[in-house]
């Protein structure tokens, strides 16, 4: 019986592949057709709204860079000592964070700013597309361009950027600085590139934080994270001269100021979750608690491939505190793991199959303008558990190769040599 179940599975999978075969050219034209009119509907409408859009088009629409505003506002409280952890639109932020962004933000008024901010924004999702095609191996132009429009094409991008998020930002550098410290080519120069790029990303830790763990698949990788951690331990202490409070009071009004506003907000976190459970109490310890758990799991598959580590730790990085909808933007990293491990061609285990169906379902889902803001009750319960759903199933999916990737190479170091 078992042996059957086995023949039938590997005849579906070559049935599967035969047909993306066949409609290989037809379907990706059609994909780059849909995700290019999205891209240029979308990022328009975005872009105008994080420069020129003051007011919601519609009355359920959100006003233009309402974050980056926000966060203007906050810079400026904060390098006159006003205190910065209270009310609606208090900071969200550690206090290095306030310091790092000074550059884009502190000494402009607002307009000039918006615009400064989105030249970067550019900048950054022009780099990250140019990193999706170096990292997963497309070699055929109907890819490349799917690849590039996959980041222009997702609702969180979008987002992002209208709102004057961080999230476009903060991965490319994160993604970068994590790939310059595992590759190491010249490990000095790698270190303090890398470096540099994960202290940035660190502006926005709820994004960047759970990822760092990937540094441990480095040999003798503690130097680069005690690096990283004196580089934002230094601009912290000097953030703070400019605070009434020292460093330990405003650290820790920055948590519970976060942990207030982040109970029961957010979609698809452990923190609504928790709140929605009536343990609103334990969202810190919740966090705290997945966050170790991703780091014992990454330094146990630290010899694994870099980008299955990015992928596992990117999702949980999206559920392990608040998360608004632009920061779906993490889903990316999966997906790059998931094409990289379709491109390897086929396998025994149809897991080429696999990872490109997921793929497919992962992209639907993350697509612009998404459900959350466009469809009424109940859909939009069901479009979130949809969601969930296909997260859930690239995550098992990610871990099962990281283990079987670790297990082979086990094996293969038990092996006697010349054999």
């Amino acid at each position: 019986m078992k042996q059957d179940a086995m023949c039938w599975y590997k005849g579906a999978m070559d049935e599967l592949r035969d047909l993306w075969g066949r409609c290989r050219t037809t379907v990706l034209f059609l994909a780059v057709a849909v995700m290019s009119l999205v891209s240029v509907i979308w990022l328009s409408y975005q872009f105008w709204r994080l420069l020129w859009g003051d007011a919601p088009i519609w009355p359920t629409s959100p006003t233009g860079a309402v974050d980056l505003r926000v966060l203007h506002a906050l810079e400026r409280r904060w390098f006159t000592g006003e205190p910065v952890y209270f009310g609606k639109s208090g900071g969200l932020y550690p206090p290095a964070s306030y310091l790092i962004l000074w550059p884009l933000l502190g000494w402009l008024p607002v307009t000039p700013a918006r615009w400064i901010w989105a030249a970067s924004s550019l900048l950054a999702l022009g780099l990250l597309v140019w990193l999706m095609l170096l990292e997963t191996g497309a070699d055929r132009t109907e890819e490349q361009v799917f690849l590039a429009l996959i980041p222009l094409a997702m609702y969180s991008t979008g987002a992002t950027i209208g709102n004057g998020q961080l999230t476009v930002h903060v991965l490319t550098v994160l993604v970068i600085g994590l790939l310059r410290i595992a590759r190491r080519r010249d490990s000095r120069r790698a270190d303090l590139l890398g470096t540099l790029m994960l202290v940035f990303a660190l502006v926005k830790p709820s994004v960047s934080v759970p990822l760092l763990w990937v540094v441990l698949s480095v040999p003798r990788a503690v130097c680069s994270l005690l690096l990283v951690a004196a580089a934002h331990g230094g601009l912290s202490l000097y953030a703070a001269s400019f605070q009434r409070s020292g460093l330990v009071t405003l650290t820790r009004r920055w948590l519970q100021y976060s942990a207030t506003r982040a109970a029961g907000s957010g979609q698809l976190n452990l923190h609504a979750w928790l709140h929605s459970l009536g343990l609103g109490q334990q969202i810190l310890l919740g966090s705290l608690l997945v966050l170790v758990v991703l780091g014992l799991w990454t330094y146990r598959h630290r010899a694994v491939d870099t980008w299955l580590l990015m992928g596992v730790t990117a999702l949980g990085a999206r559920v392990w505190t608040y998360h608004a909808w632009y920061d779906d933007l993490l889903i990316l990293l999966p997906m790059i793991a998931l094409f990289r491990v379709a491109k390897r061609g086929p396998a025994a285990d149809g897991s080429d199959v696999i990872a490109g169906a997921l793929l497919a379902l992962t992209l639907v889902t993350t697509l612009a303008p998404g459900g959350l803001y466009l469809l009424p009750p109940p859909w939009k319960g069901l479009y979130l558990a949809a969601q969930l759903a296909v997260w859930l199933a690239v995550l098992v999916f990610l871990l099962d190769r990281a283990r079987r990737e670790r297990t082979t190479l086990m094996n293969a170091m038990d092996r006697p040599l010349g054999t």
